[in-house]
């Protein structure tokens, strides 16, 4: 095999599986910055996921489905919300509690569905034109999934959104300085809200491409962690959209070298690969305030009431 074979399969496939890592990563950063911490992703992937294979093998739709996944995404979402930020629970029991119980409904509700292949799988596109572009076109513009083009879309608009607009600058300053905030009149409670439950949108929507595009089944533990390097991948990005791309890109071509360097390495080892950077990312953010310095919303994770300091 050539290098230029070698290096679209590698582009090509780390756009493939980066792809839900993106949506998941884009909502969390929406509901982290506005000072939410959701340790529930992988809970809102996984219930996600078997939402979106049930509808879309039974309607035919898989469309369908994503749209399902994303509305199962925002419910729990919300119920994350209302513990924490009307409740103010704790935000890290909350987020785990909020897993442990996706997974465990998920692979409930899906022992009848298990191993049976998606009759219709979410198709995917090549763009006229550009997929004939030499190199580029193959490895950016032939056979990749419409939510791989629509994530990297959505960064720019996220982005856009939250840096260029007065939407942005109410959610930056909820997470960065609730109080503030409230005393010029920004409602903390409902942007919180918001945020928290578009992130979880955005998880579900992760979800239910690895069970209608990606890997077209429905499978037990399908996600296999990817909620927990989105929580990696927020912190790696330094809360921004746009540096979300290149950090899904990144984790894409590990989880994809992870088997192509198999003839070489060993492959406990490889398939550890893309958790360990993980575990690097949050170990190096943990170390003398490392997070706060790239960016971290200063009320992450404090609960908010009005009245207090």
């Amino acid at each position: 095999m050539d290098w230029q074979s070698w290096l679209i399969g590698i582009v090509g496939r780390a756009l493939a599986f980066g792809t839900p890592l993106l949506w998941g990563t884009l909502g969390e950063i929406y509901a982290e910055r506005a000072g939410v911490v959701n340790l529930g992703v992988e809970g809102m992937m996984i219930l996600g996921a078997f939402s979106a294979f049930a509808v879309a093998q039974s309607t035919g739709h898989p469309g369908l489905g994503i749209m399902v996944a994303a509305v199962v995404g925002g419910v729990a979402a919300l119920i994350h919300a209302f513990l924490t930020v009307t409740l103010r629970a704790n935000q890290y029991v909350s987020g785990l509690a909020l897993t442990m119980f996706g997974l465990g409904l998920a692979g409930l509700l899906g022992r009848g569905w298990e191993g049976i292949p998606l009759r219709q799988p979410l198709p995917d596109v090549t763009i006229p034109g550009l997929a004939k572009i030499p190199l580029l076109g193959p490895m950016l513009f032939e056979g990749q999934s419409i939510l791989t083009y629509a994530g990297l879309i959505l960064a720019v608009v996220l982005w856009i959104i939250l840096y260029r607009t007065r939407w942005g600058i109410s959610i930056r300053s909820v997470g960065e300085s609730p109080a503030t905030a409230d005393a010029l009149g920004v409602n903390v409670f409902l942007i919180r809200y918001l945020c928290v439950m578009f992130g979880g949108v955005l998880a579900g929507v992760a979800g239910g491409f690895l069970s209608v595009d990606y890997r077209p089944s429905w499978t037990e533990g399908m996600t296999a962690g990817m909620g927990w390097i989105v929580i990696a991948l927020t912190i790696f990005a330094a809360w921004d959209p746009l540096q979300a791309i290149g950090g899904a890109l990144l984790f894409g071509a590990l989880y994809h070298l992870s088997y192509r360097l198999q003839a070489w390495l060993p492959p406990e080892l490889l398939k550890l690969m893309p958790y360990a950077f993980a575990i690097l990312v949050l170990a190096i953010a943990g170390l003398g305030g490392a997070g706060r310095r790239r960016g971290a919303p200063g009320a992450l994770g404090v609960p908010y009431a009005r009245g207090e300091k």
